[in-house]
């Protein structure tokens, strides 16, 4: 639901990370693209207001770390930002007395019943003895649909039409004591929109059982109206948590940033798709990192920054400068190398790579490239530090005599020369094309 999002951001980020270095007028221009992106994805234009001011107050304040590129720290910034404006992580409460109750509520079309099958089937797996609640009796089917989830997900289902939604909780919640079930989840109706005969029955209800979570459950594809609907709901009875369905759906995205930041009331679940196990405990960082297209990005970011102490930090960005325009020796090359592997496994780092990058990264095997690494090493080290800063005065005869030291062909040398040139030429391009011919760059 982000792709739209998510591409226009990448692009004001491919713009970031050529940059040496990051003006005020620089940051300025980027926040407008930052802004104008997410009031087009339908994001509540306050939360647009505070996101962009607290990120570019840091953006031009902050001290950007010396070993880092400083378009990838205004990133991190953006990335920091939108996950505390996405909310901290909520999980389902499951404190006191058994069986403890869960409340599903919304619209009629917004997926409740759906919603409770998944809900039944994650909790399920967490080793939950769940009782689902058939508490619609007046939609065509939908205590039908509910028992055929329960038969899917073999959980037992309470329905009985002859008697009160209410009626009908309470008469579970005794079965659920008596029958030793932990967690008790009740489909409730909806309506076309909010009136005071749903909320005053949603309200006996929950006078009856007591929940523990009433989770709103709200279609994330009908944009800022989310926002409304949530509001109503909270101010009529007591929502403790939101349920995002429809994440999988070709939508803008924007209730899912605002919600939570509007509202007040915490996201606990979003759905992803159709299958019963299409439902995820909300993560606002794993939610950050699929906006903004990063893979794990900010894990190599902060890997780099816990690698390098503040003594080594000017020569390691210096370093890295020269890297990214080409500008580098054989002497840099061996330095990134070894810096490289003081970060982890190398195919631990490939997966982390986002984008087209990654794609590249992780078509190549780890094993490979790290034998590959083990052997430049030796070549590079047979070197005398003249060689290594100025490759023009490798001759036959040097090249005979580091091949020799360093127990490999004379062709494994030329291999090593050919690549170090191939190198420069691609990290040129990859400054200027921002990713492309990673995958030669690589090979």
């Amino acid at each position: 639901m982000f792709e739209t999002l998510t591409g226009r951001l990448n692009q004001i980020f491919d713009n970031l990370r050529r940059r040496g270095k990051l003006t005020e007028a620089d940051v300025d221009a980027a926040m407008r693209e930052v802004r104008l992106a997410l009031l087009e994805a339908d994001v509540h234009f306050s939360v647009v207001k505070s996101f962009i001011a607290k990120v570019r107050e840091r953006a031009v304040g902050a001290e950007v770390s010396k070993a880092l590129n400083p378009g990838q720290q205004v990133i991190k910034i953006v990335n920091e930002e939108l996950i505390g404006t996405l909310g901290e992580p909520a999980p389902l409460n499951l404190t006191g007395p058994k069986p403890r109750v869960v409340m599903m509520v919304g619209l009629q079309g917004a997926g409740k019943t759906t919603a409770a099958g998944k809900l039944a089937r994650l909790m399920k797996s967490k080793g939950e003895r769940v009782l689902l609640v058939a508490g619609d009796p007046y939609r065509p089917a939908a205590v039908k649909q509910l028992q055929q989830l329960g038969e899917r997900l073999d959980v037992e289902v309470e329905a009985d039409t002859s008697i009160t939604p209410p009626q009908l909780a309470k008469r579970a919640v005794e079965k659920g004591e008596k029958g030793g079930f932990s967690l008790v989840v009740v489909d409730t109706a909806g309506r076309s929109q909010m009136d005071a005969e749903l909320m005053d029955e949603l309200k006996s209800i929950a006078a009856n059982v007591n929940p523990v979570d009433i989770l709103l459950v709200i279609d994330s594809m009908i944009g800022q109206e989310a926002l409304n609907i949530a509001q109503g709901f909270k101010e009529a009875i007591n929502l403790t948590g939101l349920v995002l369905t429809k994440m999988d759906g070709d939508s803008r995205g924007g209730a899912a940033i605002s919600i939570r930041s509007v509202t007040g009331i915490p996201i606990k679940f979003i759905g992803t798709g159709e299958k019963l196990d299409a439902l995820e405990m909300y993560d606002p960082a794993r939610l950050s990192s699929r906006i903004l297209g990063m893979g794990d990005m900010i894990g190599l970011i902060e890997k780099a920054e816990a690698m390098f102490d503040q003594q080594s930090a000017e020569k390691q960005a210096e370093q890295a400068r020269k890297m990214m325009t080409g500008q580098f020796t054989l002497e840099d090359w061996l330095e990134q190398m070894k810096q490289m592997k003081k970060m982890g496994p190398l195919g631990q780092i490939m997966d982390m790579l986002p984008g087209q990058m990654g794609q590249a990264a992780r078509g190549i095997d780890p094993a490979t490239v790290e034998k590959q690494f083990k052997q430049s090493e030796a070549i590079i080290n047979s070197m005398t530090l003249k060689e290594r800063r100025n490759p023009d005065l490798l001759n036959a005869s040097r090249r005979r005599r580091i091949a020799a030291g360093s127990g490999m062909e004379v062709q494994d040398v030329n291999r090593l020369i050919k690549q170090f040139r191939e190198a420069q030429k691609m990290m040129k391009m990859f400054q200027k094309t921002g990713g492309k011919g990673l995958g030669r760059l690589f090979g």
